[in-house]
């Protein structure tokens, strides 16, 4: 392989690496491109002349690339994050649900409909009775812990003064 060939595999090479970094983000194929292209122009130019030598340049200068920019541009161009609690039960907290067979406190016959599934429930004093909806305080192993939801809703400021005012 001659010596033109090896430059424009660098050259190409580099371009190429730093086109993918656009379709698939990392920060690593950036920095390979960049020293590739560069390694590329040094052989253009006749100062890497040897093709060893210009192994060794791109990848000692992919490697520095790497480690010593790549935490910079980390801190200052950030990608998307998202946070979510990976706790099922910490979510399902306070949740309302429909009651599907009444719910007893003496027993787990009872079941509830949560996130379309069926589960069995339980609940801490009373019955709450089919039809109904209910509110998840917390799970023991497979049943859910529910507690009975007022069903009347609660009187806001603006009912109460239209009340008052007739």
């Amino acid at each position: 392989m001659d010596s033109e060939t090896i430059t424009w595999i660098f050259i190409a090479g580099g371009i190429i690496l730093m086109i993918l970094e656009m379709m698939l983000p990392g920060g690593v194929a950036f920095f390979l491109g960049i020293s590739g292209l560069g390694v590329g122009i040094l052989r253009y130019l006749g100062f890497l002349s040897d093709p060893f030598v210009a192994i060794f340049a791109w990848l000692f200068s992919s490697v520095a690339l790497t480690i010593l920019i790549r935490p910079f541009i980390k801190k200052y161009f950030k990608g998307e994050r998202s946070f979510k609690f990976a706790d099922e039960d910490y979510e399902a907290i306070d949740k309302v649900v429909d009651v599907v067979e009444t719910v007893k406190d003496d027993n787990n016959s009872g079941r509830i409909r949560f996130q379309g599934i069926s589960w069995q429930a339980r609940t801490i004093d009373g019955e709450i009775k089919a039809g109904s909806k209910a509110r998840i305080s917390y799970r023991e192993n497979t049943t859910w812990i529910v507690e009975a939801v007022d069903p009347e809703p609660l009187e806001t400021g603006e009912m109460i003064r239209k009340k008052q005012s007739e």
